[in-house]
């Protein structure tokens, strides 16, 4: 089907359905999603196509087929039939049957037959101006929530679908990180989707970008809850964020699950209800490097120093450096910390204070993103000649490695990234699986140790929606969740939870990267 083709037709069958009977409505937009579905399916699965370009036409076929259909049967079919449309156009891409150029193009096309001055989608097809003045709305609001049985079901919770959100960087200095995030969530939902979903239920992601920027964390997730209606909340990216999105969630009894941090924001005791973590946290990830330095390389503590972000995120990763020092018996008053300020990459105040050090520092435990990270390794790599740097596995171990290359191998060389995640060269179960989902999904996309863990904790929340049955709640999903004990997923180590613990996982693992920028083992005891 040509592009030329397709918009011919689009723009036939808008004409031809104002004031159409509600039978040939939903043959219409049968049709339609035929054409359309196609051109949405191999738009997802090209990575460098923006998925919230995406999600506007997903949205706004959506709201045409709630519009269309006169009751759930005629809903659910059409639904399933433009799914099918679009699982036929990512398969072309895949196969090769189409380029991304292609999709891209078309998409485009498509954006313009339905963003310009004409009425929308809904409007045409709605029986009536009455229902043509209401389609702004419908076209945002999500579908009402039914369960399975025909009652209320909990907010979205549907027949079709679950609804979760991310509030996450897609914008600024470290967008990698919400990217690969939800690449991951999405490569999990997409394998068991493929599969029918859980209990007939799609698993939906949505996406809100805050910049990695507390100030617009408010926002991102009063759009997931007010506007997508979300069922719950998977994979947020941050620790500055999360101070501002889990007491949103508590307030709401939002199941907020299985974010990227490891701060104590997130780790009370006892748990908050609605918070679930899968990974270990920084004071697990510095305390395991910080006994490595000490015990291994023999590094006395004076010697080393702690180049943290300055926020939160930051205060977390120097606190666990402390706490480590403390067990060992140390007094943690000489600890130095070199400060930079978020989303930017100006470390000379650091390397400063850095040079004033005596004796010589000869280690750095870092608690910063990945562009930071980067630029205090170039700057201090030749002041400072064998100087060892560590980091924790919030950093951005693929993005790190690829700017630490462009450097130079010998920036890279010996750079330690502590990981929650078993190493993405290895062959694990879970990583053979992901590398699988993520080639079929996401063909062109390299493995990287932050989708792994999206793949991972998003394979911790669909074990647990299972179980939880089709009568789906989220006080019925926590206590199943906090019953859920010696898990194996296939990494190598029992994931579990419980009243009293709601971190699946306490595993670190070590990894250095080599001069050919990858990364390998590196034993930590």
């Amino acid at each position: 089907m040509t592009t030329r083709f397709s918009l011919f037709l689009f723009s036939a069958l808008l004409a031809g359905t104002a004031g159409a009977a509600a039978g040939d409505k939903t043959d219409v937009v049968r049709d339609l999603a035929g054409r359309v579905g196609p051109i949405v399916g191999s738009a997802s699965a090209c990575r460098d196509i923006a998925r919230p370009r995406i999600q506007v036409i997903t949205d706004k076929f959506a709201a045409v087929i709630k519009e269309a259909a006169t009751n759930e049967a005629e809903r659910s079919d059409l639904t399933q039939s433009f799914d099918r449309s679009v699982a036929e156009g990512r398969s072309a891409v895949t196969t090769g049957r189409i380029d991304c150029r292609s999709a891209d193009r078309q998409l485009a096309d498509l954006e313009r037959s339905i963003g310009g001055t004409g009425p929308s989608l809904s409007a045409v097809i709605a029986p009536s101006s009455a229902a043509a003045a209401t389609s702004a709305a419908a076209a945002t609001a999500p579908t009402a929530a039914v369960a399975s049985g025909g009652g209320p079901a909990a907010r979205g919770v549907t027949d079709q679908e679950i609804r979760f959100g991310i509030a996450a960087p897609f914008s600024g200095s470290a967008k990698e990180l919400g990217r690969q995030m939800k690449l991951g969530i999405d490569a999990a939902f997409n394998r068991v989707n493929e599969t029918g979903g859980v209990e007939g239920r799609m698993l939906k992601l949505i996406a809100a970008d805050d910049g990695y920027e507390p100030t617009r964390t408010a926002d991102a997730m009063k759009q997931l809850y007010e506007k997508d209606q979300v069922f719950g909340i998977i994979g947020n990216v941050g620790t500055p964020t999360a101070v501002v999105a889990v007491p949103y969630a508590l307030e709401r009894k939002l199941l907020f699950f299985g974010a990227f941090t490891g701060a104590n924001v997130l780790r009370h005791d006892p748990p908050d209800r609605y918070v679930f973590n899968y990974r270990a946290s920084y004071a697990e990830e510095t305390d395991a490097v910080v006994r490595y330095l000490v015990k291994l390389r023999r590094i006395p503590i004076k010697q080393i120093a702690v180049f943290a972000q300055q926020d939160t995120y930051g205060d977390s990763g120097f606190a666990g450096v402390s706490k480590a020092v403390r067990a060992l018996g140390v007094s943690d008053a000489t600890i130095v910390r070199l400060n930079y300020k978020r989303n930017t990459v100006d470390v000379d105040d650091a390397i400063n204070q850095l040079k004033l050090q005596k004796p010589p520092i000869k280690a750095v435990v870092m608690v910063a993103t990945y562009r930071a990270a980067a630029k205090f390794i170039e700057k201090t790599h030749d002041l400072f000649p064998g100087l060892i740097y560590t980091n924790v596995s919030f950093v951005g171990s693929t993005a790190l490695a690829d700017e630490l290359m462009l450097l130079g191998p010998r920036y890279a060389s010996g750079v330690i990234v502590t990981q929650v995640v078993p190493a993405v060269s290895g062959y694990s179960s879970i990583v053979l699986e992901y590398k699988n989902a993520l080639a079929k999904y996401f063909p062109g996309e390299a493995p990287d140790y932050v989708s792994l863990e999206g793949y991972v904790a998003a394979n911790v929340l669909i074990q647990g929606i299972k179980r939880a049955g089709p009568q789906l709640d989220t006080e019925k999903l926590i206590d199943v969740l906090e019953n859920t004990r010696n898990f194996d997923l296939g990494l190598g180590a029992n994931l579990g939870f419980g009243r009293a613990e709601h971190q699946a996982s306490h595993k670190i693992w070590g990894t250095a990267l080599d001069d050919n920028g990858k990364y390998q083992a590196l034993e930590l005891e």
